[in-house]
Parts: C-alpha cells; sequence; structure tokens
C-alpha cells in the first residue's frame, strides 16, 4: 500500500509540477507593464485562443470537481446545472458579447457607468462586481484546498495557500495579457485530465470509448443489462431515488437553470474576455470556440458522473470495511470520506439519509493522531442521525476519486489532480483580475482620482489584487458551502443585479441611470436576503414547503433578475429620459461594425 501510495504521490506531484512550472513561464515571458496589456491583454488575442482561455475561465472548479459530483448524487435533477452553464453561453454570444466589444471599455462597470452617465451607478456596479466576483472566487479557493488535501497530503488550508501564491504570481505579473495564455495551456490541462480517466472507464465498464455513448450502453458481461439500468436499480435499492428520475419542482428546474443561464451571460470575468480581441466579429467567434471547448467537458461529465456513482457503490456499500479498497482508507484520512458504525456489524451500510451532523471531525489522540475503531476506521466526534445510513461522502471528491475507483494507473490519478487545479486556478486568476480591475480602474480611476498616473494605476491593481488573494484564501479555508452550491449563488447574484443593467442598456433607449440604480440594488438585495436566510439564519426551512413559490436559493436569482426588471422599467417610466448623446450611444453600439 505505501508503495502504490507514493507512486501516486510521486506522479501527482511531477505532474503537477510541471504544469504550474508551464503557467509560471507564461506568466514571466508575458509579464506587462501596460495598461491596456494589463486589463484586456493589449486587445490582439487570437478568437480560438481567447475561446479557449474563456473556456478555461469558465469551467472552474465547479464544472471540473463538483458538476459531475453533483450529477451522481442527483441524478436528472443535477442535469440543471449541464443546461444552465451551456446555455449561458448562446446568451452571451448572441445578446452581449458583439455589443459590449462595440463599446469598448474595459470592464462592465465602464459600461454601467458611462451607459448610465451615473458615478452613483459606477459604484453600484463595483459593488455588485466585487461581491459576486468573491462569491464565486470562494468556490475556486475550496476546490483548491480539496485537490491539495489529497494528492498532495496536505492541510485542506495549506492546499489553499499553496494555491493563493500561485494565481497571485501570475495574475500580477502578467494581468489579463498573463493570465489569458496561462489559462490556454490550463486548458488543454483541464481537458485532458478530465478525458482520459472518462475514456478508460467507459471502455472498461461497456468497451466503448466514447464517453457520452458509453453512459447509455450496456455493460460488458452483463447480459445486454445497460448501465443506467443498473444504476437505478443500485440506487432504488439502497433507498435512494432511481438515479434517472428526478425529484426537483418543475418550476425550481426552471428557476434555477434559467438562473445559470443569465448568471452566465452576467459574469463580470467572462465579459471581460470578449474585450481582449481585435474587432466586433473577434468577439463572435470566441464565444462560438468557447462554447465548442466547453462542450467536450460539458457532454462527458454526466458519463463520469454514472460511471462515478456504479463504481462506488458496487466498491462500498453492504461490505465489510476490511474489505474496502484502499482509495476509501486514504480519502478517509482526507476527511472528505467518513464512515459512523451505527450497529457495530463492521460493515458500510450506505442509505438515503445523513451518517452524523455537519462534516465529520475526526478524533485525535494527545499527540494528534487519529484515533482508530474496532474495524480500523477513523473515528468521528460528530452527533449520529437517526437512520440507517453510515456513510458520508463529500460530493466534490467524486470526479478526483474516480480514478482511484476505478483502479486506474497512477498516472492518471496525478493527472485528475493537475486538472482539478488548472480548472480552480484559471477561474480564480480571471475573478482576482476583475477584483483588482474593478478596485484600481473603475473605483481609483474613474472615480476617486481620475489625475492618477498609469503607472500609479498598475500599482493599485497589484495591491488590489494582493488583498484580493487574501480574501479569496480566507473564503476558501472558511467555505459557505460545497464548491458547485457556492458558484450556483454567484451565477444567481449576477442575474439578478448585471444582466438586467447590461440588456436595458443595450436595448432600451429609453432605460435611464435612476431606473439602472434602483434595479441593481432591488435585484441583488432580494437576492442576497433571501439566500442567507435560508442557507444561514435559518436553514432548517430550507425545503421546498417553506420556499416562495417552491423557488429553492439556487434559483432565486431568476425571480431577483425579474424584480430588477420590473423595478428598473417602472423607475425609468417616472423619472427624466437619458440625455440624447446617451440615447445616440445606444443607438450606435446596435449598428454593425462593418456599417458604422
Amino acid at each position: 500500500m505505501f508503495l502504490a501510495m507514493s507512486a501516486i504521490q510521486t506522479w501527482t506531484l511531477a505532474i503537477v509540477g510541471l504544469s504550474f512550472a508551464l503557467y509560471i513561464g507564461i506568466a514571466i515571458y508575458t509579464r506587462t507593464s501596460k495598461r491596456s496589456e494589463f486589463y484586456v491583454a493589449g486587445g490582439g488575442v487570437h478568437p480560438i485562443a481567447n475561446g479557449m482561455a474563456t473556456a478555461a475561465d469558465w469551467m472552474s472548479a465547479a464544472s471540473f470537481i463538483s458538476m459531475a459530483g453533483i450529477i451522481s448524487f442527483q441524478g436528472r435533477d443535477g442535469s440543471v446545472y449541464l443546461m444552465g452553464w451551456t446555455g449561458g453561453y448562446v446568451l452571451l454570444a448572441l445578446l452581449l458579447a458583439p455589443y459590449l466589444r462595440k463599446f469598448g471599455q474595459f470592464t462592465v462597470p465602464d459600461f454601467v457607468g458611462d451607459r448610465y452617465y451615473s458615478r452613483t451607478a459606477r459604484l453600484v456596479a463595483i459593488a455588485c462586481a466585487l461581491f459576486v466576483s468573491f462569491t464565486y472566487v470562494a468556490g475556486q479557493m475550496r476546490g483548491v484546498g480539496v485537490v491539495f488535501s489529497r494528492f498532495l497530503e496536505v492541510d485542506v488550508n495549506i492546499g489553499v495557500i499553496i494555491g493563493m501564491a500561485i494565481v497571485f504570481f501570475y495574475a500580477v505579473l502578467g494581468g489579463m495579457k498573463g493570465i489569458t495564455y496561462t489559462q490556454v495551456a490550463q486548458y488543454c490541462v483541464l481537458i485532458f485530465a478530465f478525458m482520459v480517466p472518462a475514456i478508460f472507464i467507459s471502455i472498461m465498464l461497456t468497451n466503448n470509448p466514447i464517453p457520452q455513448l458509453g453512459m447509455g450502453a450496456a455493460l460488458k458481461d452483463s447480459g445486454g443489462e445497460f448501465l443506467l439500468d443498473k444504476l437505478d436499480g443500485l440506487s432504488t435499492e439502497l433507498g435512494f431515488a432511481a438515479y434517472t428520475s428526478g425529484t426537483k419542482s418543475m418550476q425550481d428546474v426552471f428557476f434555477i437553470t434559467m438562473a445559470l443561464m443569465v448568471g452566465t451571460a452576467g459574469l463580470p470575468h467572462v465579459i471581460i474576455r470578449f474585450y481582449t480581441v481585435k474587432k466586433v466579429k473577434d468577439a463572435r467567434m470566441s464565444a462560438f470556440w468557447a462554447l465548442l471547448f466547453i462542450a467536450i467537458l460539458y457532454t462527458a461529465a454526466p458519463a463520469v458522473a454514472a460511471f462515478a456513482r456504479t463504481n462506488m457503490i458496487t466498491s462500498v456499500s453492504k461490505k465489510p470495511y476490511a474489505e474496502i479498497p484502499q482509495w476509501f482508507k486514504t480519502w478517509e484520512d482526507s476527511g472528505l470520506i467518513a464512515w459512523n458504525d451505527k450497529n457495530n456489524d463492521g460493515i458500510v451500510q450506505y442509505t438515503k439519509g445523513d451518517a452524523f451532523k455537519g462534516k465529520p471531525t475526526f478524533q485525535e489522540d494527545a499527540a494528534g493522531k487519529p484515533v482508530t475503531g474496532t474495524h480500523g476506521q477513523r473515528l468521528i466526534s460528530n452527533e449520529a442521525v437517526e437512520g440507517t445510513n453510515e456513510l458520508y461522502v463529500d460530493r466534490d471528491i467524486m470526479v478526483l476519486a474516480n480514478p482511484e475507483i476505478a483502479n486506474l494507473p497512477n498516472w492518471v490519478v496525478g493527472l485528475v489532480a493537475a486538472g482539478g487545479l488548472a480548472a480552480a486556478l484559471s477561474t480564480a486568476a480571471g475573478l482576482l483580475l476583475v477584483i483588482s480591475t474593478a478596485v484600481a480602474h473603475d473605483l481609483f480611476k474613474r472615480t476617486i482620482k481620475p489625475d492618477i498616473s498609469e503607472k500609479g494605476e498598475l500599482f493599485a491593481a497589484r495591491i488590489a489584487a494582493f488583498g484580493a488573494v487574501i480574501i479569496a484564501g480566507l473564503l476558501g479555508i472558511f467555505p459557505p458551502g460545497w464548491v458547485a452550491q457556492v458558484v450556483a449563488f454567484a451565477f444567481g447574484l449576477a442575474a439578478s443585479s448585471f444582466f438586467p443593467a447590461i440588456i436595458l442598456g443595450i436595448f432600451s433607449k429609453r432605460m435611464n441611470r435612476e431606473g439602472a440604480i434602483t434595479g441593481m440594488l432591488v435585484g441583488i438585495l432580494f437576492t442576497t436576503s433571501y439566500i442567507v436566510y435560508f442557507k444561514f439564519i435559518n436553514p432548517a426551512a430550507n425545503n421546498k414547503d417553506s420556499w416562495w413559490f417552491g423557488i429553492s436559493p439556487e434559483g432565486i436569482g431568476t425571480l431577483g433578475m425579474l424584480f430588477n426588471f420590473i423595478t428598473a422599467w417602472i423607475v425609468s417610466r417616472f423619472t427624466p429620459a437619458p440625455p440624447a448623446e446617451v440615447q445616440a450611444m445606444v443607438e450606435n453600439i446596435r449598428v454593425p461594425e462593418e456599417t458604422a
């Protein structure tokens, strides 16, 4: 076992180390002292490269680590993340990217401030950008900690600090220019890392090398039984709902999907990528290439979820702990999986319900060493929950543990670790740049100190990035939820704040500053209050019987968006129209570039 574990750690260190060296090398090569290169990479990135960087920016730890984990636990209900996050890119390509690129500013607060001719509108947009970005980056830092805690066998908090140091280095040194080309490399790493194990496991289970087809194929040596049929049977036998059935209400599925779609189109770190190309046509092509690159991972995620769920259940459930595979005990050491032997029979019982309250806290002796039970398992301090379930599994480990569960070669395990880190760090870097830009450019340059020099502005941006890294690290150490859930909240906040202001700013000449400001405040305050109440103030009431119209906190951003639209429209009709030059600017934004 020791030799096997040493091999896994050696491969992980080697592959992760090489990928980090590549990222740092790119950062050094692309370092910049020019403002336009720091903010928008000089505006000359090729659409294919920009599409690849956008895909890496968008496919965060939530996409790589957590989305398949959600689907593996929720089955069909998890499809809302697939539909929402991919559908959002269609909205982005058709409704936002070309118009914002033609507008020609660096950031979303820039657009909001100039379009709504208001310093207050700019400040509200800055506040929304910071709030959304910090919520989102919390999920990325959590993902970094999960990867490091297992594969490099360090504490989760140490893993977060290592990730902070790496992303700070190349984000601060090269700005958007360094981040863009680093993200191209990170996309190559993460997509290779995601697809290689998916292909291997698909062949092992179904003899089909295409995971997307293997999910619906018959299992090898099963007499024609299909994978999903077997998974349905395993799930219902253990007391879960059938894997291919759904438990969410139609309205909640709609609201979550819509929040994710419009949230994607309103995320500031995604929108800023379309300022890095030369022309409006290039912005459209960037969106096309990004969608293509994203689709490779997203169409494979349901297959990875089904493979991981099937392998996990068959290798763990109703097995004596003494016969449990080594991967289980290794992940147990990381605190991301735990067994609570309620009936003291030495057999792992996995059924519906919680094994104990909260996340596992393992017992340690005076020397800080783990205390083990009769069967050799790690003993936990948490209070047991009534019921038959004895197993706790953090859903964020499903993709990362998948190669070990399937007994794939050690180098594949290390590759997946590198892919998870690439996904988390690429998005974290984009978010940190948005935060630093919002502070240095939108707040200092455009609001507080317009006469600041270009050198001073870049210095302020780097200081802001440093502060953002510290806050992001704290959010990673004390995360407000599992990765994809936290990210879903960020999308809801973006949907309820930015999206209406941007859409109305492009397509309504009558929309004025009073309407936009009031709408943004109503949208984000309502959405934030709803999420905070059900997730933090009164989590006991977080169920469909207590939700407004049966809408969960993950989907409430859609209702917040509707409140934003309605408020903005009403207020704009009772307040003065925008100046003539602003209305002319709106008209010009919508004129195709070739005839402008």
